[in-house]
């Protein structure tokens, strides 16, 4: 029986690793010493070598036991700069995080130690830890996996340290975890859901750091409001607008995170001076003004490859606008042309092409700058601004069956830019000239045509005027070349002055409504471009984006598939499209 025993415990099912290697070890000893002269027949399988077999087998299997068992009993020493009792240690002022400790240790403190960081897996060695206390360290970083192999942890007390950074997965793996304390460190944030995993907290204490109340802090007021675990009272340290309150009394609406940007999305390989975005057939289009290449070109939205691609062409000479007009679901495009005369096309939906139904005249428009189109009472009309000495700003009325000239504004002012907008709900006009300043025209509605109103003070050498509202309000940006761009708020009465801007060569300043965010572009042809945010809270704009466009001429928006676009066209670069993105700063 004692022999059947010895073999079934070590040959076939070892009672534990090291047995098994060390029988294996003294047999082959045997077998070299002559006392065993075929080792199969003692690893288990029995055969003609077997000599004086039972006697060396228990003589082999006796040593390992011994060896095993002494292997066994020894237990780690504490290590050097620790003082260890029967179940806990405390460590001062030592270099790292010893490896070894005795097993029956489940509590450890550390104590003015030098270490520069908790590294990862610092403590898996320890396994049966329940309790974890550094104070009054000199490191500053906690790191990925720091407490990992810790399944028995449920107190972490990392206090009066210098700690100023925690990685995101530095708790990773505490499942028993129930107090936390990083009281009094150097904290001004948490990453973001640093405590996902520890559903057993019952108490977190964050009291005496500098935390910042911003966007990146965010979650934990959000993860205030639907723990059960308790948090100590602590206070904002910043950013201004929360500073000397309570985190945990502050909501997550108290919270705006949301910014936005226009990343670079699509390049063009041409120039343009004119870019308009309109709506036929439920399709979203875009056309350039090319006055290089002479044409207008006709962009669509592929929604397979998610791009712009080519759609149609209109052929002309020195285009400097291409205005789409959408009447009674006919499309028609007004090209205005420095040479040789403007036109109308209409849209052929039978021949899928465009063809020329009119020419404008060429006495009245010589130099066409801009056009605007509008509907006055269910009628249908555009303006052609024209800049030259001989030509008028002229109103175009549809008939039904053509365009005729309704309305010659006033000559000899070389009209740069004309903007039609209803003020106090009038329909109004207002033209901005290189030889006067701009002029406010208002639509007679007995008479049907537009008398001069008025003029916009102070504002000499305007090149371009372009409207937007904001909860009701009209107001205005007005462009010049060289000097100050303005923004100008209508009072009721007059438009007043409500912020300015150093224009460096611009010749846009483009509002541009994207949801419910307001720009103001204000272009440049020997600087960037710069972008502007609508801020309510000041009622004024505030820088927000650079944009590295060559000589900006125009810009507009277009929504395809819930994505918004800015179109750029450029005058002496390639043509540029942006997306609006947003951006959640609490991620």
């Amino acid at each position: 029986m004692t022999k059947n025993k010895y073999l079934a415990g070590t040959s076939r099912q070892p009672l534990w690793p090291f047995t098994d290697f060390c029988f294996r070890v003294e047999v082959k000893r045997a077998a070299a010493a002559g006392l065993v002269q075929d080792r199969s027949a003692v690893m288990g399988r029995p055969g003609r070598g077997w000599t004086g077999g039972w006697t060396v087998l228990m003589w082999v299997a006796v040593v390992c036991l011994v060896l095993t068992d002494g292997r066994r009993s020894r237990q780690p020493r504490c290590p050097v700069g620790c003082t260890c009792t029967k179940d806990n240690a405390l460590c001062e002022n030592v270099r790292s995080v010893p490896h070894t400790f005795p097993s029956d240790v489940v509590s450890l403190s550390f104590v003015k130690s030098g270490f520069n960081e908790i590294a990862g897996a610092s403590f898996v060695h320890t396994p049966n830890l329940q309790l974890l206390l550094f104070t009054a360290n000199s490191f500053d970083l906690i790191d990925e996996d720091a407490f990992v192999g810790l399944p028995h942890l449920e107190y972490l007390f990392i206090e009066n340290n210098r700690i100023a950074s925690i990685s995101p997965f530095a708790f990773r793996g505490l499942k028993a975890l129930l107090h936390l304390s990083l009281a009094y460190n150097n904290l001004e944030t948490l990453p973001k859901d640093v405590f996902r995993g520890m559903e057993a907290l019952t108490k977190v204490d964050l009291r005496g750091n500098n935390l910042i109340c911003d966007c990146k802090l965010k979650w934990l007021v959000e993860w205030i409001h639907h723990t059960n675990a308790t948090l100590d009272q602590i206070y904002c340290s910043g950013p201004p607008i929360h500073q000397g309150k309570k985190i945990n009394d502050l909501l997550p609406h108290s919270f705006d995170c949301i910014t936005t940007e226009f990343a670079s999305y699509q390049l063009l390989r041409f120039e343009s001076i004119s870019v308009e975005t309109f709506t036929f057939g439920n399709e979203q289009y875009v056309v350039f003004a090319q006055p290089f290449a002479g044409t207008c070109n006709f962009l669509e939205w592929d929604h397979v490859e998610m791009t712009f691609r080519t759609y149609d062409t209109i052929q002309s000479t020195s285009t400097v606008v291409c205005k789409p007009m959408v009447i009674d679901n006919q499309l028609f495009i007004i090209v205005a042309q420095l040479f040789g005369g403007s036109h109308i096309y209409k849209r052929d939906s039978s021949a899928n092409k465009f063809i020329k139904i009119q020419d404008i005249d060429i006495l009245r428009i010589r130099k066409p700058n801009d056009i605007e189109t509008f509907v006055i009472d269910g009628e249908s009309f555009f303006v052609i601004a024209d800049s030259s000495k001989a030509g008028s700003t002229t109103v175009y009325k549809w008939n039904g069956i053509g365009f005729y000239s309704h309305q010659s504004l006033h000559p000899w002012y070389r009209d740069t830019d004309v903007e039609y907008l209803e003020i106090s709900n009038k329909p109004h006009l207002i033209l901005s000239s290189s030889s006067q300043r701009p002029v406010v025209y208002q639509w007679n509605r007995s008479q049907k045509k537009f008398d001069r109103r008025t003029d916009i003070p102070d504002m000499e050498d305007v090149f371009s005027i372009k409207h937007f509202r904001v909860k009701g309000e009209l107001f205005i940006c007005l462009t010049r070349y060289i000097g100050d761009s303005r923004v100008m708020r209508w009072d009721g009465a007059m438009f007043k002055e409500v912020q300015t801007f150093p224009s460096r060569g611009s010749m846009v300043f483009q509002p541009v409504s994207v949801g419910k965010w307001q720009y103001a572009i204000l272009g440049s042809d020997y600087s960037l471009t710069q972008v502007y945010q609508w801020d309510a809270k000041r009622g004024q704009f505030v820088p927000s984006q650079e944009l590295s466009i060559q000589a900006p001429r125009g810009f507009s928006v277009v929504s395809v598939d819930n994505r918004v676009f800015l179109l750029a066209s450029s005058f002496k670069g390639k043509t540029q499209i942006y997306e609006h993105l947003m951006i959640d700063l609490s991620d």
